[in-house]
């Protein structure tokens, strides 16, 4: 895509990108129907995985402030403006309540149509049509046709000489998603002949050839264990339960695209408030709110900066610790950030803060609070006076709020205050002119060559 990352991101170039996409769809006669992932799920089951990622995640963050190369790290607000382009669009969206890929496969599955994606999870699943690999996706290539490759499984299992149903036995084993059982040295199951590109691509040969004596799932499994013997109980289970997160179930996502209809909720979920699960669907809130209310814990950005900083996280942590005061199953004990400490991951216990406005509001009522009420906290929260605001155009009102509460917490320079202000006073001028996005973007780049 060749767009920066490591100064905050560039999103209106962003959010036009996507939109050529969606537009290119849209004119080869493609219907697209958008599934996000949303929390961590319902258990701590990749906890380990997830950490050992955030954990090079920010490694990567460092070494793209440090030497200015890309690392791959999306700025902020790029799910947020991906989510807002869509639905301004009108390209119909979900976020599913924990990871999407099996509510995806098996809504694919239901609709006999194909999955476009870059998670490897889906050469695994059953696809009756396909499975299409973002990476071979020349949508600007296209030309009333997209070329693509589309990659099916019994393709896969016919080309290797192995069943079918030894697929999420060949995902478990070779640690997709989850801890590789790196003892086993699956290359001595290779025949000779041909070499091959990497060890790692020998190692997944290697299974399957090893994989063909097999005609289960369970059989694989329970062999794969005598071939590592100081294997845990627990690692066992994490292997034999990886396989079943293959099994299809039946989608709840069609009725949700077809009639509106409400996900179909497993029952940790149930007490959640509707319209908490409503508008976490539809996109309008972040999956980090399940992982508060069902695990007690969140994971925080990692953004590009130096490890030798404070996490920037740290500034908006205040707000954070109102938000967790109107999440009742947290009770007193707080929340785990998941945050760094220079290059390492570290998890704190941040309690929650109920006082003023707050409280006397609540989770399942939320919705229905009476707008002052509402004002009340946002201001309080951010320690802004209603009377900073008289005079300020209401368009302006958020912007400005934040920015004080911005300044107080994180010192920024007076520059880059004032490259903000500049920037605020000029886009809303735009606004009342009703200019068009070419003719802000004209406008601020004059003012940056003046």
């Amino acid at each position: 895509m060749g767009l920066e990352q490591n100064h905050g991101g560039q999103y209106l170039a962003f959010q036009t990108y996507v939109q050529s996409f969606f537009t290119t769809l849209e004119e080869c006669g493609i219907k697209p129907y958008v599934v996000l992932d949303g929390g961590s799920g319902t258990s701590n089951i990749k906890l380990e995985t997830n950490m050992e990622r955030g954990g090079d995640k920010v490694r990567r963050a460092n070494s793209a402030a440090q030497t200015g190369n890309t690392e791959d790290i999306l700025p902020v607000l790029s799910q947020l403006v991906f989510q807002q382009t869509l639905i301004d669009m009108v390209v119909p969206l979900v976020k599913c309540i924990g990871e999407a890929d099996c509510e995806l496969a098996a809504l694919a599955s239901e609709w006999r149509c194909p999955v476009l994606s870059k998670d490897s999870d889906f050469y695994i699943f059953d696809l009756p049509a396909g499975f299409l690999p973002l990476d071979h996706f020349r949508w600007e290539a296209a030309d009333s046709y997209i070329p693509c490759k589309r990659y099916t499984t019994s393709r896969f299992c016919s080309f290797f000489k192995i069943n079918d149903q030894l697929l999420p036995a060949f995902a478990s084993l070779a640690g997709n998603d989850y801890e590789n059982l790196r003892e086993i040295k699956w290359v001595k199951f290779l025949n000779g002949g041909r070499r091959r590109k990497t060890y790692r691509i020998a190692s997944l040969e290697g299974l399957l050839t090893w994989l063909r004596c097999f005609q289960t799932t369970e059989d694989a499994i329970r062999a794969a264990m005598t071939l590592m013997p100081n294997v845990s109980r627990q690692e066992q289970t994490m292997v034999e339960k990886a396989t079943l997160e293959y099994r299809l179930p039946s989608s709840s996502l069609q009725g949700f695209f077809t009639e509106g209809a409400a996900l179909s909720l497993p029952k940790e979920v149930t007490w959640v408030p509707d319209w908490v699960c409503a508008s976490l669907a539809k996109g309008d809130l972040s999956g980090d709110v399940l992982d508060m209310l069902l695990l007690g814990r969140r994971n925080m950005h990692k953004p590009v900066e130096f490890d030798q900083l404070p996490s920037s996280n740290l500034v908006s942590q205040p707000i954070w610790q109102v938000l967790y005061g109107l999440l009742p199953a947290l009770g007193r004990s707080g929340v785990l950030e998941v945050d760094r400490v220079g290059l390492d991951l570290h998890t704190v216990t941040v309690k929650p803060v109920v006082q003023g406005a707050t409280q006397g509001l609540r989770l399942d009522s939320l919705p229905q609070a009476d707008r002052t009420v509402r004002l009340k906290v946002c201001l309080e929260t951010l320690g802004v006076n209603q009377e900073t605001l008289e005079g300020v155009p209401p368009p302006l009102r958020l912007p400005v709020v934040v920015t004080c509460y911005w300044l107080r917490r994180a010192k920024p320079d007076l520059k880059l205050l004032k490259s903000l202000l500049m920037v605020m006073i000029q886009g809303e001028l735009n606004r009342q002119k009703g200019l068009t996005t070419e003719e802000k973007l004209e406008k601020a780049f004059i003012k940056l060559s003046d």
